[in-house]
């Protein structure tokens, strides 16, 4: 259900949100409107206007915590994605600094991993099934490859240096993502956020 809700366009996603929340308001007023006779009528009355502003604020608090949740994951995600592809890059230009062989297999290991990333991680983060397990094949074979290098220059020191630095960053920033993409809003929250909701909407079909 959440990954056929989260796939369709954000234009339908909203229409669908805001009919059930229109259906829901009209089952709860037919109800509340059902129930207000005789005894039960005086006590609806009985509920004051006043009760609507907190419970107003206490909804709109719920949002926005849960929303903070939300946009913080989305901004640390954001945040590591952008460095992972920072490392590959660093390793992608400092290969050039061991011409031949050795700089189009590293090459072909980040282009490798990047496929693999793309065909099976990403849509196993958005399952939530990504595991960290499975260390990538690519990048411990293209870290390997760097540290059994026979630098012949100082340049090359220091570029087989910066290369393994970036080859770990690489797979701390993985590490990360995958972590993130674990994240979600508790059921608790959600609980609290639909009952909240169904109070004030109720509260709002009792005030005269």
């Amino acid at each position: 259900m959440n990954d056929w809700l989260h796939n369709l366009p954000i234009v339908w996603m909203a229409l669908l949100v805001f009919g059930l929340t229109a259906l829901l308001t009209i089952a709860i007023y037919g109800v509340v409107t059902v129930l207000s006779v005789g005894e039960r009528a005086r006590s609806f009355k009985a509920v004051s206007p006043g009760m609507l502003p907190p419970l107003g604020i206490l909804f709109a608090l719920f949002i926005a915590f849960t929303a903070s949740q939300v946009w913080n994951d989305n901004d640390r995600a954001n945040s590591v994605v952008d460095r992972e592809a920072s490392a590959l890059r660093t390793v992608a230009i400092l290969a050039a600094a061991f011409p031949g062989e050795t700089e189009t297999h590293l090459r072909s290991l980040v282009r490798s991993y990047i496929a693999d990333a793309v065909a099976q991680e990403w849509p196993m983060m958005a399952r939530r099934t990504a595991t960290l397990q499975i260390i990538p094949y690519s990048l411990a074979e293209a870290l390997q490859l760097t540290l059994a290098l026979t630098p012949s220059s100082l340049g090359q020191q220091t570029a087989q240096r910066e290369i393994s630095s970036a080859l770990g960053n690489a797979l701390d920033a993985r590490r990360q993502r995958i972590i993130i993409s674990q994240s979600q809003v508790n059921w608790v929250k959600w609980s609290c956020l639909c009952l909240q909701a169904a109070c004030a909407l109720i509260a709002i079909a009792m005030v005269p």
